[in-house]
């Protein structure tokens, strides 16, 4: 009888550690996907060491660019990723997306502040609003870069969302002869941005947060965000209209700033078959979320030479210790949806 209760006691003490350490993806391999901006490779390293401590064999990110992500997660070619910026990557997407496609949580939402910058300084020599006073001959002239006549934008490398609204923005506001957006790697032009900036010279970019560009040239301090001449939407942010004029937004030539892009909500995107059969996945997506300044903060490390795979590892799993006990609280919550 001894041996008997105290074999019962060592299986309740014991029932709670099970629980705590149940992995509900075991024998369940994961295709996930990263975008090719190297700011979101953090909030996709951390959900994948979610999973994988829930049990998934969750293999290394394809990286793609949103076209060619929206259209494998449809044909389930890949399982998900991290780096949806919704409603501004819905033209990219597939036609019929919704049968295969679900878009799951919030990693950041409202985090997707996007727009145009311009130094402090020439913002108040030229006295500079908005896109339009790009069109003065004085303004194009101070931010020519390599003499063609045309002021110089940091714009984004094909492929990316905001490439395609920064097209349209040229379309409408009638820019071709007045901006040269130049569409090299981000990462490379947004350092010669900065080291133009350090040397006092004009500059003029687009951005968005989260990012590092905004803590190394901070608005209202170095840079201000500028207005488009006047909301004209592309048809996919009809949608997202209200959300393209913006109050609040420190360090902005006015208040309300006319962004002239959607606020966008950071989301997890994942093939629905997935999410059927891995509900603790699903649950997981749902509840993980970054605060912007963390994000920010990681960025702004990447930016200062921890930019290894190795280096986004270690700050991710450097945050999960920092933040161990909601960390932990998220997997329980993913456990319980499998049982």
């Amino acid at each position: 009888m001894k041996k008997l209760l105290l074999f019962l006691l060592m299986v309740l003490l014991a029932a709670p550690v099970f629980a705590g350490g149940h992995k509900p993806g075991q024998g369940v391999t994961v295709k996930p996907s990263r975008a090719t901006w190297d700011t979101g490779y953090f909030q996709e390293a951390l959900v994948r060491a979610g999973l994988t401590e829930l049990g998934y064999n969750v293999r290394q990110p394809t990286e793609l660019t949103n076209p060619l992500f929206y259209q494998s997660v449809f044909l389930g070619d890949v399982d998900y990723w991290t780096n949806g910026w919704f409603p501004n990557h819905v033209g990219q997407m597939p036609a019929g997306w919704e049968r295969n496609v679900e878009i799951v949580g919030y990693v950041a939402k409202a985090g997707g502040l996007q727009g145009y910058l311009v130094s402090k300084k020439h913002v108040e020599q030229f006295n500079i609003k908005s896109l339009d006073d790009f069109k003065r001959p004085e303004v194009k002239k101070a931010f020519d870069d390599n003499g063609d006549g045309k002021a110089d934008l940091t714009a984004c490398p094909p492929g990316w969302g905001c490439e395609q609204v920064i097209t349209h923005h040229f379309d409408v506001y009638d820019l071709d002869d007045h901006i040269n957006p130049i569409k090299a790697g981000y990462s490379a032009s947004m350092a010669d941005v900065l080291a133009r900036y350090q040397a006092g010279k004009p500059v003029f970019f687009y951005t968005w947060a989260p990012n590092w560009t905004i803590f190394k040239l901070k608005p209202g301090v170095d840079v201000m965000w500028i207005n488009v001449p006047e909301i004209i939407p592309r048809e996919v942010q009809m949608t997202g209209v209200d959300r393209m004029t913006v109050s609040g937004v420190e360090g902005a030539v006015t208040d309300p700033l006319k962004a002239g892009f959607v606020v966008s909500d950071i989301q997890v995107v994942a093939n629905k078959k997935f999410l059927e059969k891995n509900p603790a996945a699903k649950r997981f997506f749902e509840v993980f979320n970054l605060p912007l300044i963390d994000i920010n903060e990681q960025n702004t490390k990447m930016n200062e030479g921890e930019n290894s795979q190795r280096d986004v590892e270690r700050h991710a799993q450097e945050w999960i210790e920092k933040n161990r006990s909601q960390w932990d609280g998220w997997l329980a919550e993913a456990r319980n949806a499998a049982k």
